[in-house]
C-alpha cells in the first residue's frame, strides 16, 4: 500500500512538472447530479452545449434519469461519469437503492438523507446505520451496470456527497470496482488541483459569474478542476431543498449562468486555458 502511495504521488508530480513545463492551463469544469430534476438536466446539457462544461455526473436512482439518458446519448461528445449514491438528501423529493439494502435505508426506504451527522431536524445519516460492506458493494455493482446499459460511453466513477469515502471499507469496493470496470480515472493521479469554488451558496448569480472569473485570472499553470451543480430557477427547483438550503434553485441558475455566460467564455479564451474532461486526462497520459 505504501510503494502504491509513493508511485500515485510520483506521476502526479510528474503530469504536474509536465503541464508547468509548457506553461499550459488545463480546466475541467464538470457538472453534478443530472438525473435528479427535470430543471437539471436542461441546466447540465445547456452547460456543456452552450457552456464550457465538459463532464458531467449522472445518478442512476434518480427520478429523471431516463430523461438524462436520452440527452446523454444525443451530446455523444459530454464525457459522462457514473455519480454512485447512498444518499437522498431533498425533502420534498427522494430516492431508493436499486438492490434490496435495509442498512442503506431509512424507516420509509429510501436513501438515508446524509452521510454524517449534521443538524438537519429528524434526519438519519448513513453513517450511523447498520449497512454492511457486502451491501454497498452489490448497491454500487448494480448502478454501474444499469449506466452502462443505457450510457456505454461512460468513463469515470464519483461519490455523490462523498459517498465513497464515508469509510476506508467503502472507499475499498470503489476503488475496486472502479479498476474492474475499467473506470479509475482518478485526477489525483494526474496531478490536478482543486480551483477555489464560486464563494458559497449565498452568492447571487451575477456574484458567482464575476467570482469565477476572477479563479480564471488567477489559475496557474496546471490541470484544475472546478465542480459545481447546474440548475435553474423554475418552480420544480423551488420546492428542492432542505434545512440549512433552502436558495436551491436561485444558488443553481447561478452555476448554469457562470457555465454560459459569454465573459467567461471570453476570459478563459484571453487566459489560453484548454478546456478538458475526465476522459481527456487518459491521453494527456499516454503523451507525456
Amino acid at each position: 500500500m505504501k510503494l502504491l502511495s509513493i508511485q500515485v504521488a510520483l506521476l502526479s508530480c510528474l503530469a504536474q512538472i509536465a503541464c508547468a513545463q509548457k506553461g499550459d492551463i488545463y480546466l475541467i469544469v464538470r457538472a453534478d447530479d443530472i438525473g435528479f430534476a427535470h430543471t437539471v438536466n436542461r441546466a447540465c446539457i445547456d452547460s456543456y452545449s452552450q457552456g464550457i462544461a465538459r463532464s458531467v455526473e449522472v445518478m442512476v436512482n434518480t427520478p429523471w434519469f431516463p430523461e438524462a439518458v436520452r440527452l446523454l446519448n444525443q451530446h455523444p461528445g459530454y464525457d459522462v461519469g457514473l455519480h454512485l449514491t447512498l444518499t437522498s438528501e431533498w425533502e420534498n423529493i427522494k430516492w431508493r437503492p436499486l438492490t434490496s439494502a435495509p442498512g442503506l435505508c431509512d424507516d420509509h426506504g429510501y436513501f438515508h438523507p446524509f452521510i454524517w451527522r449534521n443538524q438537519v431536524p429528524g434526519a438519519t445519516f448513513l453513517t450511523e446505520s447498520e449497512w454492511t460492506i457486502d451491501e454497498v458493494e452489490a448497491e454500487f455493482r448494480a448502478q454501474i451496470e444499469l449506466a452502462r446499459r443505457h450510457l456505454p460511453h461512460i468513463s469515470h466513477l464519483s461519490g455523490h456527497m462523498g459517498c465513497t469515502h464515508a469509510d476506508p471499507r467503502i472507499t475499498e469496493v470503489y476503488k475496486k470496482l472502479a479498476a474492474e470496470y475499467g473506470l479509475d480515472i482518478d485526477p489525483s493521479e494526474y496531478g490536478v488541483k482543486q480551483a477555489p469554488g464560486f464563494g458559497g451558496s449565498q452568492t447571487s448569480p451575477e456574484e458567482k459569474v464575476q467570482n469565477f472569473i476572477a479563479m480564471i485570472h488567477g489559475l496557474s499553470p496546471g490541470i484544475w478542476l472546478f465542480v459545481d451543480h447546474p440548475g435553474y430557477d423554475t418552480e420544480e427547483l423551488r420546492g428542492v431543498g432542505h434545512v440549512g438550503y433552502e436558495n436551491v434553485a436561485t444558488d443553481r441558475e447561478g452555476v448554469t449562468r457562470a457555465f454560459t455566460d459569454e465573459r467567461v467564455r471570453a476570459a478563459i479564451q484571453e487566459k489560453g486555458i484548454k478546456l478538458i474532461s475526465y476522459r481527456d486526462l487518459l491521453q494527456m497520459k499516454k503523451t507525456n
